[in-house]
Order: C-alpha cells, then structure tokens, then sequence
C-alpha cells in the first residue's frame, strides 16, 4: 500500500514539530505544501523549518524557487507525486505537512485540470495595473470573474490572482470551473489526514503573536530590506511579513505599527485556513487544548494513525 500521512492546519498550529516527530516514530520524509515556502530567500517570514528544528529529517520541495519563477498548482501535484513516489520507493513514509489548502487537496484529489492557456503580454498588463492601482484593485478584477476562486486567495498574492485572470481570458472558463470539469482518477495512496484545529482561538492569536515577535527578533526586517531592494522579485511582496514592514523602510509608519499589522494579516489568514480545512470531510481533526504539550499531540495524532493504518491493513486483505 502507499499510504502517506497529511498534517495540515492553521498558521503556528504546530505542524512542522508534530510532522518532525511523526517522522521519527513512523520512518518518514517530509514533503512541504506551502505556496510561499517553495521560494528561496524568504525563510524567516514563509516560516520554514531550520536545520535545527528539522532535526535531520530529510524536507522536500522547501526554498528552491527563486520568488520571480511562476509556480502553478500543477506544478506542485506533478513535484509532490514525484517526491512521494521517490519516498516510498525507498520503504520511507511521506509526510506531507502544511497549510496551504489548495496545494493538498489538489494532491489528495489527484486532480488534472488544464492551465496551459498563457498571454505574457496580458500578463505584464495586470502587474503593472497592480503596481498603479494597488493589489486590492488587481484582486477585485479577479472576484468580479471568478469569486470562487478569489474566495481561496489573499488579496496580496498577485501571481496567483494573475495567473487566474490569464486561465480566464485565454481558455473562457474560470480556475474554479476548470477544476470541476477535470479528469479526476483515482489517487494510487492512501491518505491518513491530521488537521490541527485549536480548542480556544485565544490560544491561536497568542501563538501567532508570539511567533511574529520571534521572527523580528531573528531577522524579518532585514529579510524584508532584501526583498523590498529587489524589484524583479515581486512574490517576496506576497508573503505576509514582508509586505507589511515596507511602509516602515518608506518611513510611512512605525515599526511597531507594521508589527501589528502583520500580526492582524497572519490571524486573518489562520481563519481562511480554518474554514478550508473545516469543510473537508476527510480531515481527522485533531483539538490541540490549552496546556497540551508536543508529546501530548503526538499522543493524539498516533491514536489517529494507528488506528488508520490498521483499517487500511484490513481493508486490503477483504
């Protein structure tokens, strides 16, 4: 059987320790399924794990893209199928850990679904419309022809919302129809899905708070000076904690006020997360309460997968 363990859920949930761990007891690698942590340079503020928090548990599809590169959904199906392939091949458990909903459940579903329509005339049109009109006015192009899909997107990520309105004006249909219309095959794994939802959302502002504070204190503005010098790199500008601390190196606010900011803009988007996650079904979620350590989700999370893999066991044999 090819069974491959997900663990996904919200922002500072603690998916990256428990896939860690999970990794140890179940001989796992651990492939990433974050929009912003393919990309190089931006380590700090798309939170990928360091080398001491890998704790040399291999890690796959993380930082090797550079931030002007287009990545499709596709291309994150064709990449994560190749390296699970390639994980299994090796008598190893892929991990498949993150939060970006639409990457996983692309992947889960199998879904092919054509995105080949390019214009990159049009395409230079709408990022300079973004640049003079602002990202806001790009994504409200983007919900006017396609709400589904704007519904799945933050309104700072241009490419994304480009490459949308591209699939739109070039094939006539829209990302979301598209998807619906797909060829849709059997997935060849089994998949035992963990999503991480807290018991007190209190619990989750005061994580993402205190996480945020962590990554100014190991480097985030310094990160951002990086990105905000390199122009041809417009990505870096989506990923929040980068584009919030511009207005502070234009002098146009404080630091503190772009702190909270961020802060405002992460809480946000571990709601969008939440409800993604909520809505699916499959999901085994797992209530992560006030007080519970690692070891305590790790309890959780093995009730979970044992009990799986057993069923999955007795089913191939009926």
């Amino acid at each position: 059987m090819k069974n491959i363990i997900v663990v996904c859920g919200p922002t500072a949930s603690g998916k990256t320790a428990l896939s860690v761990e999970l990794a140890k007891i179940y001989g796992g690698e651990i492939i990433s399924a974050d929009s912003m942590q393919i990309y190089t340079d931006m380590d700090i503020a798309s939170a990928k794990a360091t080398p001491e928090e890998q704790q040399g548990i291999p890690h796959h599809l993380m930082g090797f893209l550079d931030p002007s590169e287009s990545f499709s959904v596709a291309d994150y199906v064709k990449l994560c199928k190749e390296k699970a392939n390639d994980i299994i091949s090796r008598g190893k458990m892929p991990i498949i850990c993150g939060g970006t909903g639409l990457y996983i459940s692309s992947f889960v579903d199998n879904l092919i679904f054509d995105e080949s329509g390019q214009d990159y005339e049009f395409r230079g049109e709408l990022r300079k419309f973004a640049e003079e009109n602002g990202a806001k006015a790009l994504f409200e192009k983007l919900r006017e022809v396609d709400p589904e899909t704007a519904e799945t997107l933050h309104e700072n990520n241009i490419g994304r919302i480009i490459r949308a309105l591209e699939v739109y004006k070039t094939t006539g249909h829209t990302i979301s129809e598209a998807k619906r219309n797909s060829r849709r095959e059997p997935s060849p794994y089994e998949f035992i899905m963990i999503f991480l939802d807290l018991a007190d959302r209190e619990l989750l502002k005061d994580r993402i708070n205190r996480r945020v504070d962590d990554m100014i204190k190991r480097g985030l503005l310094e990160e951002a000076q990086a990105c905000f010098i390199q122009k041809d790199r417009p990505t870096a500008a989506q990923a929040i904690g980068i584009k919030e601390l511009y207005p502070y190196i234009r002098n146009e606010k404080t630091l503190d006020e772009c702190i909270e900011e961020i802060k405002l803009r992460t809480r946000q988007y571990a709601k969008r997360q939440l409800t993604w996650f909520r809505r699916d079904s499959r999901m085994n979620r797992l209530v992560i309460e006030n007080g519970d350590s690692l070891a305590d989700v790790v309890a959780k999370a093995r009730v979970i997968i044992d009990g799986s893999l057993q069923n999955l066991e007795i089913n191939s044999r009926n």
